[in-house]
């Protein structure tokens, strides 16, 4: 019998092949996961990103219903908040706007899709009270040291979701 040098017979061959491609098919899974996982990633950056810019917007606009209400200025109470309009703060007290039991004034609906914004306006008093003010003698002050200044405080706030607080100054007329 003639045999051939460069053929192998089929008991010779032991599955090689298939562990090789069963490898190489475990590292195309793993490199799948992994370039799957940066994509979903990326998403949820990109949403909470849009969430902030909405959550940002709701709390503008809520600074401007706010200074809206300040022309013509309303009466504010001597001390305390009524229906967001707060009298001048007590340095020594916890800021309002961290404060829990605080009652923020709610705003008109901006987004259909978030909750409308909240806010509230502290009576600051007159210019005087201010460093640039208090550092120039009486008669040497601008009519602007006399004007009443306001702070507003505005909040886009949602369970769930990104929650933006923004302050102004407003100087009144």
């Amino acid at each position: 019998m003639i045999r051939r040098p460069f053929t192998r017979s089929s008991n010779s061959q032991r599955g090689a092949t298939l562990v090789v491609v069963l490898i190489l098919l475990l590292l195309m899974t793993l490199l799948g996961l992994a370039s799957l996982r940066g994509t979903i990633l990326e998403e949820r950056m990109t949403a909470n990103l849009l969430d902030r810019g909405m959550a940002f917007q709701v709390a503008e606009a809520g600074l401007r219903e706010a200074e809206a209400l300040l022309d013509p200025q309303p009466a504010f109470p001597g001390s305390g908040c009524v229906n967001g309009l707060c009298g001048t703060p007590d340095p020594a007290a916890t800021e309002r706007w961290l404060d829990p039991g605080m009652a923020w004034r709610t705003g008109t609906v901006v987004d259909a899709s978030m909750d409308p914004p909240q806010f509230f306006i502290e009576n600051m008093g007159l210019g005087v009270n201010w460093p640039k003010c208090d550092a120039l003698p009486e008669n040497k002050r601008s009519p602007q040291c006399e004007t009443p200044r306001f702070r507003v405080t505005s909040r886009s706030a949602q369970d769930g979701r990104a929650s933006v607080i923004l302050q102004g100054m407003y100087a009144g007329k």
